[in-house]
């Protein structure tokens, strides 16, 4: 059996209709077979405008429905579809993400999830989820995988491991490895808390 990935806020702020359809277009960076099953997907969220959540509650007749929340019937890949959430966090707030539908619980997790991550902030994150957060809030054109383009500038032991770009002073913009990434840039990196 595979394990899930973590859940992970793909998007800061609020998403307009438009950014929405963008992310729901991005392509990760990750092993074609992972796109096709959903893994890649699955488990990813983001907060969306208020009109959005109705707009798309009105675009196809859902796959369920449950007091604030919805699923759209259109799978992404695999068993892993859109699922849609109207949540009270402070005030009502709307998100949507990517569950597995072969797991019957999986929309409720999203929810916990949703709703412990944006009371949390990222104070409490470890290490290694805050650089997941730095690296899907990182343009794709500023991060990628070590020697993905010339090989030999890595020794063999970092190929293939995140990279991202960085400014070092006296130097210029340098690739780093993401998990070389010091506490000071980390925190640079990292979105203000929300309000809540």
């Amino acid at each position: 059996m595979t394990q899930a990935p973590p859940f992970r806020k793909i998007f800061d702020g609020v998403a307009t209709r438009e950014q929405m359809f963008e992310l729901f277009n991005r392509v990760p960076d990750c092993p074609c077979e992972d796109r096709i099953s959903g893994k890649a997907f699955e488990n990813s969220w983001f907060e969306i405008e208020s009109t959005s959540y109705e707009y798309m509650l009105e675009m196809l007749p859902p796959l369920f429905m449950r007091a604030g929340m919805f699923a759209m019937s259109e799978l992404k890949a695999g068993f892993v579809g859109s699922v849609f959430f109207e949540i009270v966090i402070g005030r009502t707030r709307w998100f949507t993400g990517y569950c597995n539908l072969g797991h019957r619980h999986s929309p409720d997790a999203m929810r916990a999830a949703i709703v412990e991550h944006e009371t949390t902030g990222t104070a409490g994150l470890s290490r290694d989820a805050k650089l997941d957060l730095i690296w899907a809030r990182t343009p794709a054109d500023y991060r990628g995988l070590a020697g993905e383009a010339a090989p030999d500038s890595w020794p063999p032991e970092h190929r293939g491991k995140r990279v991202i770009l960085v400014h070092q002073p006296g130097v210029g913009t340098v690739q780093k490895l993401l998990e070389d990434l010091t506490d000071d840039e980390i925190s640079a990196r990292l979105p203000i808390d929300p309000m809540i």
